[in-house]
C-alpha cells in the first residue's frame, strides 16, 4: 500500500541541490508528484507531494534526506499529506499571467482579489525582484484556472489594473494537451 507524503526543504541555495535530493527520493522509491522548487534570496525551497513505498516511513525519508550533504543547515519536514493528492477541475492550469514593471505594494493583493471576484483559482504563483543590474523590476507569474464564461473578464480586469499602476501585462491561454 502507498502512503503519500508531504516533503518540505528550506535550505541554502548551492548547485546540484535538486538532482541530491530527487536522486535520494527516487533511490528510496519515492513517486514524486505536484513538486516545485524555488530559489529565495539566497535560500531554496523543495516541496514535494510524494508516493512512498511499503515499508518507508516519513521518519525514515526524513532521516535519509537529512544525511545529504547538500542539506547541510536545512530545516527538512516529511509529513503525512492529508488531502486527496489528485487536483480537482480548479487545479488545472487555463491561463499564464505575467505583470511585471517597478516594484507595487500590495500587487498581489489586488490581483488576487480579482481572481477571487471571478470565480479564479490560483494554482501557482511565482513573483521576483530582479536585482539592479537586471533593471530592479518585480516579475509576478500567475497559473490559474478561470472558469470559461468568465475568463474574457477576469483578464481585462487584470489588465486595467497593471495598466493604471504603470506596469506590464501578458496573459495566455494554456491549451490541453
Amino acid at each position: 500500500m502507498v502512503s503519500v507524503a508531504l516533503v518540505s526543504i528550506l535550505c541554502p541555495d548551492r548547485v546540484g541541490l535538486v538532482a541530491a535530493v530527487a536522486d535520494c527520493l527516487f533511490e528510496a522509491g519515492v513517486n514524486l508528484r505536484d513538486t516545485s522548487f524555488a530559489v529565495l534570496g539566497k535560500g531554496a525551497e523543495f516541496t514535494s507531494v510524494c508516493e512512498l513505498p511499503h515499508g518507508v516511513t516519513t521518519t525514515a525519508l526524513q532521516d535519509e534526506l537529512a544525511q545529504l550533504p547538500e542539506l547541510d543547515k536545512a530545516e527538512i519536514e516529511v509529513t503525512p499529506y492529508g488531502f486527496d493528492p489528485v487536483p480537482g477541475p480548479t487545479g488545472k492550469i487555463t491561463h499564464r499571467i505575467e505583470v511585471s514593471g517597478g516594484d507595487q505594494l500590495g500587487l498581489i493583493a489586488r490581483l488576487a482579489e480579482i481572481f477571487t471576484q471571478n470565480g479564479a483559482n490560483i494554482v501557482r504563483l511565482d513573483a521576483q525582484k530582479l536585482p539592479e543590474a537586471e533593471g530592479g523590476r518585480y516579475v509576478t507569474r500567475f497559473s490559474v484556472w478561470l472558469p470559461p464564461e468568465r475568463a474574457q473578464l477576469c483578464l481585462a480586469a487584470v489588465a486595467n489594473t497593471a495598466g493604471s499602476l504603470g506596469l506590464d501585462n501578458r496573459a495566455e491561454a494554456v491549451t490541453a494537451g
